[in-house]
């Protein structure tokens, strides 16, 4: 009866190992990547420009990286039950990887966006392609400070802004 008791015991601790690996596995693999390193930056902002002025509504460039938290918690407020119809309703969202500070730095540059202030940047554009808003002072740069009720007061002015910039 005994060799019947270790024989369980073993199973069941390897079934428990097992698990317990598998979920490690998880937690430790890469989460999903939300700014496309192989895009075409400057194509996918014209591509939406081209939809914005089909939909009467603007374009809003997020600069960020996939290892930058403040861009993760950005791109999951503007996916939440709350900022999700706003985003929706006044705007095409483009995301453009910045990679490590080594990537589409002239396409940000050529919006009057200062990388350097922090990301995730934003650029707002108005359906013929001007700048209306850029986050010039890094206004995004703490969104995990910021929650979503902060991102959300932020996109909710963003969107009653005028096109013409300051």
């Amino acid at each position: 009866m005994s060799g019947a008791v270790t024989g369980r015991i073993g199973a069941r601790t390897a079934g428990w190992i097992l698990g317990l690996a598998l979920a490690c596995g998880a937690l430790l693999a890469d989460p999903p990547s939300i700014y496309d390193p192989m895009a075409d930056a400057g194509a996918a902002v014209k591509a939406a420009l081209e939809g914005a002025a089909a939909t009467r509504v603007r374009v809003m460039v997020v600069f960020g990286a996939d290892w930058c938290g403040d861009c993760r918690a950005l791109d999951a407020a503007l996916k939440s039950a709350d900022n999700a119809p706003l985003v929706e309703k006044h705007f095409k969202v483009v995301k453009v990887n910045v990679g490590k500070f080594d990537k589409n730095l002239e396409l940000a540059a050529s919006y009057g966006l200062p990388l350097k202030r922090g990301i995730p940047g934003l650029v707002l554009l108005t359906q013929a392609g001007k700048v209306a808003y850029v986050t010039k002072s890094g206004e995004l740069a703490s969104a995990r400070k910021m929650g979503a009720e902060g991102i959300h007061e932020f996109l909710v002015k963003l969107a009653q802004r005028p096109d013409e910039a300051p």
